[in-house]
């Protein structure tokens, strides 16, 4: 066949063969790829028919280790001489770039020595290229051209030529593209070859400023990102022609244009461009461009910092900023012209809001000259200009203006930072204002501010702030308000004053040695509360806890500080919470703020935050004393240790009510402790908490002792231990659960043992599972079962979540659906009409809880059950479902549109409500620990009616064709909800008739 006529069967015959090759060439002999070699190079001049199938035997032939020296030359330039690449199909010509990027991969020395023929030879062979498939591939051959250092001759240009005609890529994939290939992949690929070389700069620059100038944006922005790009490895002799006419297209654009992208590339090129000119190596005699560049910017831009109330005010401080940032050099140019003129405009212009825009600008040098750290004394504008860059500053904090006070609180934290900068007198100074910032200016957000700007110049000057600023708010804190127009004002006036004191506190713990000084302030604070020498309160405590909790979270990051956090807090905080409870024990008529579900709702993060990031075996020093203070009563390590009477929490007795709810506290502790360390004595702990959350009459300790028990539980390691400690616990949660007082106490308990297995994959949590999914059919205890489901799914605030160490196992919630969503939905079919809502209620639960992407493939099965939980009279089932319906609609589009007719009219008819009913304040199960009253529960019809609405602004997303014979309809539907009394609804509804 190799001999026949036909060049059909010629190109058949050599088909055969390259694809035998393309199988075999690791087997072949030096001597058979020389004889193929020549056989194949002599059939490139064979008919055009036969050309590809040569081409593909050639590429095997490429890939052989074998290959003798100078066969690479010979094919490439039988190849350059013998085949008009550009006529062959796509298949083909990425055929011709493969086997050049595999000569140039393991042959370069051989054809380097071709040296610019070479180069030559490939201009030919991609000239005319238009398929992005092989463009990918010749502009790595180029790119590789240039960076491996072949020889490219006189062809400098045609090789720019033959790449910088796409620029810039006007690329849009067709839909369903098998391939992939993206147009940021090509303008990655080609901005990487016109970035590769200075000697393509003379030709590249002229083309960047012309396409600047285009009216594409995106022609814009590539050019700008190119030039950002070549400015890497350009020098001065490059750019030196152009800079007049980059210069004046930035600045254009900057000062014109709408688009925040371009003005974002036109800074960056400009800095790129100041950073090129700082690098460049000067000779004596040179001209120093850099010089002279930001000398041109500085003449076209300085003046417009004297007009701040103008449009161009902001564009000139960026450009200047800009190029001032790129290097220490151009940073004392532009600070020397301008830094003055900013001080000197501050003081001309009195009105607030021109102060601020000036200050704002003096702002942006500020924070550049943290770029270099420490200032130099010889050389730095800013040292020279200390007194008067500080009197701005401080005159901004005094300034009635709020937003000015703002800006002044940044610039502030900059010079702080600026270490060298501020003298001993001018710190002093700092610590003031900030303490009469933080505690006495109105706003509050200058205070906030204030107390994080503290908390920023803490750790940088330790000593300052704990011997000026931690006496002086210990000294406001115990003060109070001296003067006060009446008593009741007063006592306002005093408890904000406390607040932020407190906060205050908390926020300049940021280094060791300020920590070993607050602490003890807030604790002393803490026990003036229990004593009843302060007002005492549980927001007090609440507020002094807020405080303990921020400093905790600060300290995790030191194993130092945290050691000596838990060491001084944790026992203090037990101490007074065990003398409340023996003093409730003993004389009842004392103040009980310390015993209050709120004031240890705020005690658990306390305590959570200080162990959960101790090392193992301080962990362990911990523990040996904590649960034996609870199971023994042994209270010696505690300070202040001389109690009216032993504390035993899990004793029974009705005066022991007070000590039990500490339980909260040891929960807290236990809970958070890392896995690998030995709880002593844990099986009688587990033991002890499991009476008491199944006896306790009191149902903030029953549930606080059921999730310790729980929390551990999930954490026990596997064994006999575990399953007699479970095994325990099931025989008492189901006669609990069957008849009796405490059915809800042992629901609960099932909750969290449930849960702490399922974060697990335990095997028993299948059982108690369908334990829970039983109970969904009980009149009494069916709507806690249901929203019980939440709990299983969410993440819990206190215990087991990863933060505390606990077990949890990636994609839980996919398991837990994929087990027990069929059972659901079998439940809801079998079950009576009275009890049908429990079902749609835990399934709604599971759903919301559900990672969207999963709960997409599941839609078409599950949809028609979402929709019936629509029409659910329970509002939690309605809104429940109506929060995973509004995703979907945006992520499902297709599915959904099947079903629009019901959506539309569910929606509809849940937008506005004719009664306004609040639920009744009970606390969910899964709930942190929080007081009612301090949270009042908000209206579910309001929840329900915002939450309609946003789906039917979601179905805005579905197809127009699908949208357009409701569009009436729902436009004059959603007219009502336009007036309803709620701020919120209405907000809304405008969104969602304005989109339809």
């Amino acid at each position: 066949c190799l001999e026949n006529t036909d060049p059909r069967t010629r190109g058949r015959a050599i088909q055969l063969l390259s694809q035998v090759l393309l199988q075999c060439y690791t087997l072949l002999q030096e001597k058979e790829v020389l004889h193929l070699v020549l056989f194949y190079e002599n059939r490139l001049q064979d008919h055009h028919l036969v050309v590809p199938s040569v081409l593909q035997g050639l590429r095997a032939l490429s890939m052989c280790e074998v290959l003798s020296s100078g066969l690479a030359v010979s094919v490439l330039k039988a190849i350059f001489q013998e085949v008009h690449v550009q006529s062959l199909l796509q298949l083909d010509r990425h055929t011709v770039y493969s086997i050049i990027t595999n000569f140039m991969g393991t042959r370069e020395e051989e054809l380097k020595g071709l040296g610019a023929d070479f180069t030559f030879g490939f201009i030919q062979v991609m000239d005319g290229e238009k398929d992005p498939r092989n463009l990918l591939v010749a502009f790595q051959i180029v790119h590789d051209l240039i960076t491996k250092n072949y020889a490219l001759g006189p062809f400098v240009e045609e090789l720019f030529e033959v790449t910088s005609c796409y620029f810039p890529i006007d690329f849009t994939p067709p839909p369903n593209d098998p391939h992939g290939i993206q147009r940021e992949d090509l303008i990655l690929s080609l901005r990487a070859v016109l970035a590769s070389t200075p000697q393509f700069a003379e030709f590249l620059l002229p083309l960047l400023i012309e396409k600047m100038d285009s009216d594409l944006q995106s022609a814009k922005l590539d050019s700008l990102q190119t030039l950002t790009a070549c400015c890497a490895i350009y020098g001065q002799k490059e750019l030196q022609e152009f800079l007049p006419s980059l210069w004046s297209s930035l600045r254009r654009e900057v000062f014109q244009t709408a688009s925040e992208k371009v003005e974002a590339e036109c800074l960056a090129a400009l800095h790129a461009l100041s950073a090129c000119l700082s690098r460049s190596v000067l000779s004596s005699d040179a001209e120093d461009l850099l010089d002279s560049f930001l000398s041109s910017i500085l003449q076209d831009c300085r003046h417009h910092l004297c007009e701040p109330d103008m449009k161009l005010v902001w564009p000139s401080a960026k450009l200047l900023q800009a190029a001032a940032g790129a290097s220490l050099r151009a940073y004392h140019h532009v600070t020397s012209s301008v830094l003055p003129l900013l001080l000197e405009q501050y003081t001309k212009h009195p009105q607030s809001s021109q102060r601020r825009t000036i200050l704002e600008m003096l702002l942006g040098f500020l924070e550049l000259q943290q770029k270099w750290g420490h200032v130099e004394e010889d050389e730095s504008t800013l040292l020279s200009l200390r007194a008067q860059v500080c009197s701005v500053v401080f005159s901004a904090l005094t300034d009635p203006s709020v937003q000015l006070q703002l800006v002044g609180i940044r610039a502030l934290t900059v010079l702080g930072s600026l270490q060298g900068f501020l003298s001993p007198s001018d710190l002093e100074l700092v610590v003031d204002h900030l303490i009469r910032l933080a505690l006495h200016e109105e706003d509050s957000q200058s205070s906030e501010a204030a107390m994080e700007a503290a908390g920023s110049l803490a750790p940088v000057y330790p000593k300052v702030f704990s011997a000026c600023m931690v006496p002086k708010l210990e000294e406001e804190l115990q003060s109070g308000v001296s003067s006060s127009e009446g008593e009741e004002e007063s006592s306002r006036d005093h408890c904000s004053l406390r607040q932020r004191c407190l906060q205050a506190l908390a926020a300049v713990s940021t280094h060791a040695s300020i920590v070993r000084e607050t602490v003890p302030v807030l604790l002393q604070h803490l026990r003036k509360v229990q004593k009843g020498s302060e007002a005492g309160s549980a927001q007090a405590v609440v507020s002094v806890c807020q405080s303990l909790h921020r400093v905790a979270l600060q300290c995790q990051q030191d194993a130092e500080s945290c050691w000596h956090y838990h060491q001084t807090v944790v026992p203090c905080l037990l101490a007074m919470a065990v003398q409340a409870a023996l003093q409730e024990s003993s004389r009842p008529l004392l103040d009980k703020a310390l015993l209050e579900e709120e004031v240890l709702a705020a005690m658990v993060p306390v305590i959570s935050a200080a162990t959960t990031h101790l090392s193992p075996e301080l962990a362990a020093q911990s523990v040996s004393h904590v649960v034996p203070l609870f199971l023994d009563g042994e209270v010696s390590f505690l300070p202040q240790n001389s109690f009216p009477c032993s504390f035993q929490p899990f004793q029974d007795g009705e005066c022991l009510e007070a000590q039990r709810r500490l339980v909260a506290l040891l929960m807290a502790f236990v809970c958070s402790l890392p896995r690998n360390v030995a709880i002593p004595q844990q099986e009688r702990l587990l033991r002890e908490l499991l009476a008491l959350s199944c006896s306790c009459n009191c149902p903030f300790t029953a549930t606080t002792a059921a999730k310790c028990f729980a929390g551990l539980v999930n954490k026990h390691p596997e064994g006999q231990q575990l399953d007699e400690i479970l095994q325990l616990a099931v025989n008492r949660m189901e006669p609990g659960l069957a008849e009796g007082p405490r059915r809800m106490q042992a629901l609960t308990l099932l909750l969290w043992v449930t849960k702490a297995l399922v974060l697990r994959y335990h095997p028993l949590s299948s059982h108690l599972t369908d334990k829970l999914l039983g109970l969904l059919g009980d009149a009494e205890l069916g709507p806690a079962a249901a929203d019980g489901f939440s709990l299983l799914m969410a993440e819990s605030p206190d215990v087991l979540h990863k933060g505390c160490h606990a077990d949890v196992r990636i994609m839980f919630r996919q398991r837990f659906f994929t087990d027990n969503v069929p059972k659901l939905v079998q439940g809801f079919h079998g079950a009576g009409p009275d009890v049908k809502a429990n079902y749609l209620k835990g399934l709604s639960h599971v759903l919301n809880h559900l990672p969207k992407p999963v709960l997409v493939t599941e839609l078409p099965t599950l949809l028609s059950l979402l929709l019936e939980a629509l029409s659910c009279s329970d509002r939690v089932v309605q809104l429940s479902t109506l929060s995973c319906l509004q995703p979907l609609l945006l992520e499902a589009p297709q599915i959904m549109s099947l079903h629009v007719d019901t959506l539309v009219t569910k929606f509809l008819s849940l937008t506005s409500s004719p009664t306004m009913v609040r639920v009744s304040p009970l606390l969910p199960l899964h709930a942190p620990l929080l007081c009612p009253l301090c949270c009042p529960p908000p209206c579910l019809f309001q929840a329900v009616r915002i939450a309609a609405l946003r789906c039917a602004h979601a179905l805005t997303s579905l197809p127009t064709t699908v949208l357009l014979p409701y569009k009436a309809r729902v436009i004059r539907a959603l007219a009502k909800p336009l007036d309803d009394k709620k701020r919120l609804v209405r907000k809304e509804a405008v969104a969602a008739r304005g989109e339809w």
